[in-house]
Parts: structure tokens; sequence; C-alpha cells
């Protein structure tokens, strides 16, 4: 809340508790309830949450019927909406309903504004009590209609333009995808004429699956092995976050599962068919539960494999073998059909797929800054509207 000092002076400052009825949801109504809407469950079920505005299922009970602000007091704690249509809150959702002294639509963009929406994990749940003792800024109805006005103009502003780079960031990825497609069709170079159809295990010196089995006994400190699993594995990156050590008894007894420089790594199971290449700075490594894939340096290179099954992802998943837990084996990976340019075209490829993918992350770059840019607007504008410098 802005400094009381920073206030025009006809505003007052009062408790939540003084201006609005609060109190939380409860049980479903088991005897009264619907997943889906029909002539007799027509009233909406919130619970707390983002997803689907916290929409639950339906009732014939309608519990509010004024038009109130709902907060998230689990989860996504502090996400309060307007619900301007009868509805039964469950779950500990919290309700306040407004006074006459009090615009609904000012106290949802007054929560927007107080340090509820900033308090993150470091409480598990908000309370009815907590919520009383919130503080807000309170100027005469008329003026906080004004200011909600000015509020949603600026908004819907804002909104549209994150709009339009959420739809510039949907249409990069679409466009990410397209040029890997075409690097493999050859549209890239010179079309497909002169590519070899090869097995995979015709192009790689070994494919094996990596070590499978409990690892906690022979975790070390340090002075170990290296070592990863599927956590390590991004699409075409590999993920160097909170690598651990195994030791160096535990790495003679599993050579199989060693990687160097330059080895593909495959998730197994999950997203199958996501690669990315070893790098440099791991000159020697253990691998968990992950495809290891070491190329032929004669037949394929590293980063054209690694691109190229990322780009065939999709098919892949239909290789996965077992029963409720499906995974991608050697045998699938072995027997995995590519069609692959001499080494030279390869790299060339490659060069051409670095270069545009370079300019794709540049401009995706400048639109998360943007969307960052607009997030940090929308609390500006809170902050001037509730410190009574966003209308005259």
């Amino acid at each position: 809340m802005s400094e009381i000092k920073d206030i025009p002076k006809h505003w007052e400052i009062r408790k939540l508790g003084e201006v609005c009825e609060i109190f939380a949801g409860g049980d479903v109504p088991k005897d009264n309830f619907s997943l889906t809407p029909s002539d007799k469950y027509q009233i909406p079920i919130y619970a707390n949450g983002e997803k689907n505005k916290g929409l639950y299922g339906y009732t014939d009970i309608a519990k509010v019927i004024t038009p109130s602000v709902t907060i998230s007091a689990r989860g996504t704690i502090g996400f309060a909406l307007v619900r301007n249509k009868p509805f039964f809150p469950i779950v500990r959702l919290i309700v306040l309903n407004p006074n006459k002294t009090l615009d609904v639509s000012f106290l949802k963009y007054a929560i927007d504004n107080s340090k509820i929406k900033h308090t993150g994990s470091s409480i598990p749940q908000l309370t009815v009590p907590v919520v009383k003792t919130i503080t807000i800024l309170l100027p005469p109805l008329p003026e906080q209609q004004a200011i909600v006005a000015k509020i949603e103009e600026l908004l819907s502003e804002l909104d549209n333009g994150k709009q339009q780079l959420l739809t510039a960031q949907q249409q990069l990825k679409v466009y990410r995808q397209s040029l890997l497609k075409w690097a493999f069709e050859g549209k890239l170079t010179n079309g497909t004429k002169n590519w070899k159809s090869l097995k995979l295990k015709d192009a790689s010196i070994k494919i094996v699956v990596g070590y499978v089995g409990p690892v906690a006994e022979h975790i070390v400190k340090s002075g170990g092995v290296k070592f990863l699993s599927t956590t390590h594995i991004g699409e075409n990156e590999f993920l160097n976050h909170e690598i651990r050590e195994v030791s160096n008894v535990f790495n003679e007894k599993n050579k199989k599962s060693q990687v160097i420089p330059g080895d593909i790594l495959i998730a197994r199971h999950g997203d199958s068919g996501k690669a990315c290449i070893v790098p440099d700075i791991i000159q020697f490594a253990q691998v968990s539960n992950a495809v290891i894939l070491r190329p032929n340096p004669e037949i394929i290179s590293s980063k054209f494999i690694c691109y190229r099954l990322n780009a065939e992802r999709q098919r892949m998943q239909k290789m996965k073998v077992g029963g409720v837990f499906q995974v991608v084996n050697t045998k699938s990976m072995e027997s995995f059909i590519l069609s692959i340019p001499a080494i030279e075209e390869q790299q060339l490829i490659v060069s051409e797929l670095e270069s545009k993918l370079t300019v794709c992350d540049k401009i995706e770059e400048t639109i998360s800054q943007s969307l960052q840019q607009a997030e940090t607007l929308r609390q500006s504008i809170l902050k001037k509207a509730f410190e009574g410098r966003l209308v005259n």
C-alpha cells in the first residue's frame, strides 16, 4: 500500500473487514452437484485456483447472490476475480461482499495492488482473519468508479498488446518447427536426391541405455564422476543444473553408461525422443535411464542427428514399448530409419539452420522482455491508481 502522505487527503484508509462481509467457502454440496451444467444444476461452484477461473462444477444452490470478489486462499494465493453472478464457493475460497461504499471492481483491483499478490509460497494459505486486517485506500464511490474506468481502459490496451506478443510467440514456435521440417526435407540446401536411408545403428558407434536402478548409495559429495539423467535433457540443449556425482567404483562397474562430449542423450520416457548433445564442459560422465547414442563421425555429425531426432519426436513416440510405463529402448532406436546426406551437406544444413534459429532466439528474447515490461506496466498502472495519480 502507498504511504499515507502520498494519498489524496479526502481518501480514507479502511480495513477490508470494515467494508466487506468476508467468509470462506466450505464443502462441496455432494447431494446437489454435477460436473456439467444442466436444467437443474446451473449455479457455478468455484474453488481456489486460476485454471478455468476456479470452476469446479455446478449446483442448484446459490450461496452468494450479490456481485462479490473471490480470493484464492491456496495454490495461487491472492488470485482475485469479480463474480457478478450467483455462485457457490468451496474449499476455503475466500469471498468478499463489499458494502455500498465500495465498488466491486475497485475492490478487485485494490487486492491486485496489495501485498497478497506477492506473498508467493511463503505462507501455505490465506485466512479470513488475515484478509480482514488488510488495509485499502478508499476514495468516494464516484471516484472509485472513475478510477476503475481508467484502469480498465489502460489495461484493455495493454492486454491487446500482450495478446499480439503471445500470438507472435506462438507463430515463432510454429516457424521453428517448420525450419526443422524444411531442413530435413532438403529445402535449406539442394533437395534430398543424393540422401541415403540408414538405420541409426549403421550410423552409430554405440546405442545403449544408461544405468537403470537405485543410485543413492553411490552418490558422493566430491571427487567422483558427474551423473546425468533425463532432467538434463532439453530440446537441442543440455540443461546444466544440479549435477550430482557418483563414486569412481560405480563408474568402473558401469562402463556401458559412460558418455563423452559429442554423445547424444535421448529421453526414454515422458517426452520421448527429446535429445541433446553432451557438451565439452562435461568431459566425462555417467548417465541414468536415458538412451546414449555415439554417432560415427564419418557418417553423421552430432549436431545433425541431434536436430534430426528432435524433429522426429512424434514418430519416436510411436516406437515406445512396455506396459503402463512405456519407454524408448535400444532396439527401437537401432531400427530407427533416417535419410541422411553426405557429411559435408549435413554441416551446411546445420549452419543454415543455426543461423535462422539464432534470429528466432533474438526475436524470442525481445518478445519475452516485452511481456515482462507489460507486467511491470500493469503493476505501475495499479500503483498510480491507488496513489490517486491516475485520474484528476
